[in-house]
């Protein structure tokens, strides 16, 4: 074989084992990705189906009902809920009208079955797009009322 033609087949098998890595990477990561979606995204038919997600917004007052392991609560960004049922412990700081994220799945009736729940650690904190969903959400209700549509 010609140096001219192992050049060839060296680069060309650098190139298949670069790709194949990168494949093997970008799989790895759409698996773990969650996406972030508002209880009023998810109302509107934009959650994604059949992939893990990430919910987000307040515990409704009132809502939080506990059997045994099992806990089912409702999240609100204060226009649209979401019922959520929970199995496992929650978090310390787990409170009604606090702050919540909760990743997991929507099952066929529409109510969120969580995986994980992660409440916020600070009283002050929330995450930046739990924040920016609710304050729009309440834009749009206060909006809604001024413009007469519902």
């Amino acid at each position: 074989m010609k140096p001219r033609h192992k050049r060839i087949a060296l680069i060309a098998g650098g190139l298949a084992a670069i790709g194949i890595a990168a494949a093997f990477v970008l799989n790895a990561l759409d698996s773990n990705i969650a996406l972030y979606v508002t209880p009023s995204e998810i109302a509107a038919g934009k959650a994604p189906q059949g992939k893990a997600f990430r919910i987000g917004g307040l515990v409704k007052a009132g809502s939080l009902k506990r059997e045994s392991v099992t806990v089912s609560f409702v999240v609100t960004d204060t226009v649209k809920e979401i019922p959520v049922s929970y199995t496992g412990i929650l978090p310390d700081l787990f409170k009604e009208g606090k702050g919540v994220v909760a990743q997991g799945k929507l099952d066929a009736s529409g109510r969120f079955l969580a995986s994980e729940v992660l409440a916020k650690h600070d009283e002050n904190y929330m995450p930046p797009a739990a924040k920016d969903a609710l304050d729009q959400a309440q834009k749009a209700q206060q909006a809604a009322p001024a413009t007469g549509k519902p």
